[in-house]
């Protein structure tokens, strides 16, 4: 058996997620992460405190006598606070998930894997999971001594109120996750009264399963084996980007000794080999091993080892947050081309969207003309021209459309319904239209203006510009 192998076993650590030691079919090995406390730790209380208070919290805010976020798939209808999206909306969908993507590559960039330690939802709820499991099974020291032990009365209880908890805990997160798609107030009582529906029935109980199993079985096996960021984040760092390191020059070599003894007297560096930072990290590395695709910059060994510096007296920082060239002793730099690039197309692309909001018309009109014939000539002498016309009415409440054109002199719209066409909230209205024109008016292609406004509210209008065509005089 190898020293490293003796010294995990000695100290209760689970064998390494990838390594030459370990079998490639071994058996996965629980990892029991110890409590820590500190700055980081708090700061990620809060953030769990915070994106957990949003999540179950948020379904249950009224506006304007509605549920403020729902997102009504049958009715094709999105709220979100005093705004109402459309399936027509949808490019405004793309600029958010773009938004999203290289807000997570700009933070990568300049702080690692800030993401996954503070608030990926898989990092929230396995570390609300792990609460609820000390709750009931105590610590670190404990749970192995509990996983150990034969089953008894006391193991039973412990086992079953922590499983019952969980499965509590992660029924009502499925439930409040349907609750996004059908108002929350009418689907908790219909739930528990067993009148869901079979697609609402079925989301709760997935959702709910998923988040059981991931959180409370799977934990870092998710980070490490299902997600694809752990494997391709390496594009996005350099060694300007902030990290979890261990100060190698600092620490080595290591070794234990007593407090108040000087490590320089015994040629040791200032780690005392306690292992605090692999019993605390929740995806079972050893920091120290140097920067690894596994570590999810929790901080976690940040916070232990600044306690362990404390009690012997050192200066904090043997494991902080820095950057390989801030440890080769080189100038950091935050302002790189990645970052200054990803930072640019990142407001770009927020003050684009922030305007496509803003700028939104309730009246939405497309002109698609006939491609099939340029133009035909009536008996009447004069030259008309075919389109199809759609409407749309991103509004919550009926409304009737006028249609008119403009730009070229003595132009008629000539559509085949009434003048005033009706469309309910939400709906899209398709129908042929003509328009017809004196042929001295029109010199080959000419542009045409289709306009569409509200009938008893003239200021919401909108239009579109097409082309006309007729002979060339």
């Amino acid at each position: 058996m190898s020293e490293t192998e003796t010294k995990r076993k000695k100290h209760g650590e689970a064998a390494p997620a990838e390594g030459l030691d370990s079998e490639i079919y071994a058996k996965h090995e629980k990892i029991y992460p110890r409590e820590v406390h500190g700055l980081f730790a708090r700061l990620r209380v809060t953030a769990l405190v915070a994106l957990l208070g949003i999540y179950y919290g948020l379904p249950w805010v009224q506006w304007e006598g509605r549920q403020a976020v729902l997102f009504d798939l049958p009715e094709r209808k999105f709220h979100v606070f005093g705004l109402t999206f459309w399936p027509q909306d949808f490019f405004l969908l793309a600029i958010l998930l773009v938004i999203a993507a290289l807000s997570l590559f700009f933070f990568t960039a300049l702080a690692g894997r800030l993401w996954c330690g503070y608030a990926c939802p898989q990092t929230v709820w396995t570390e609300a999971f792990l609460r609820i499991e000390r709750w009931f099974e105590g610590d670190r020291p404990k749970q192995m001594k509990l996983d150990k032990a034969a089953w008894n009365r006391q193991k039973i209880l412990r086992k079953t109120g922590k499983h019952t908890a969980w499965a509590a805990f992660a029924l009502f997160t499925g439930l409040t996750f349907v609750g996004y798609f059908s108002p929350i107030a009418e689907l908790v009582p219909r739930f528990f009264t067993l009148n869901t529906g079979g697609w609402e029935t079925f989301w709760i109980l997935f959702y709910g399963f998923a988040t059981w199993g991931n959180a409370g079985f799977m934990r870092e096996q998710v980070c490490i084996y299902m997600c694809p960021y752990a494997r391709f984040q390496s594009a996005m760092f350099d060694k300007d980007t902030l990290i979890i390191s261990y100060d190698t020059e600092r620490g080595e070599p290591r070794g234990p000794r007593k407090r108040g003894v000087d490590p320089k007297e015994r040629g040791l560096g200032d780690c005392i080999e306690c292992t605090l930072c692999v019993q605390v990290c929740p995806t079972g590395i050893d920091i120290r091993d140097g920067l690894q695709y596994q570590c999810i910059g929790c901080s976690a060994c940040v916070d232990v080892c600044d306690e362990v510096m404390d009690k012997m007296g050192y200066p904090r920082g043997l494991v902080r947050y820095t950057t390989e060239n801030a440890i080769a002793g080189a100038p950091a730099k935050i302002l790189r081309p990645r970052v200054l690039l990803y930072g640019a197309l990142l407001l770009i692309l927020m003050a684009g969207f922030v305007y496509g909001v803003s700028a939104r018309s309730p009246v939405g009109i497309d002109v698609i003309r006939d491609r099939n014939m340029l133009y035909r000539e009536l008996p009447d002498g004069t030259v008309e021209n075919v389109y199809t016309l759609k409407l749309t009415n991103r509004s919550n409440e009926t409304r009737h459309f006028e249609l008119s054109v403009s730009g070229l002199e003595g132009a008629r719209l000539m559509s085949t319904g009434a003048d005033y066409v009706e469309i309910p909230p939400g709906r899209v209205i398709e129908f042929p239209a003509s328009v017809r024109a004196d042929p001295t008016q029109v010199r080959g292609s000419n542009d045409l203006t289709f306009r569409a406004q509200v009938v008893d509210m003239p200021e919401l209008s909108n239009e579109r510009t097409n082309r006309f065509v007729g002979p060339l005089r």
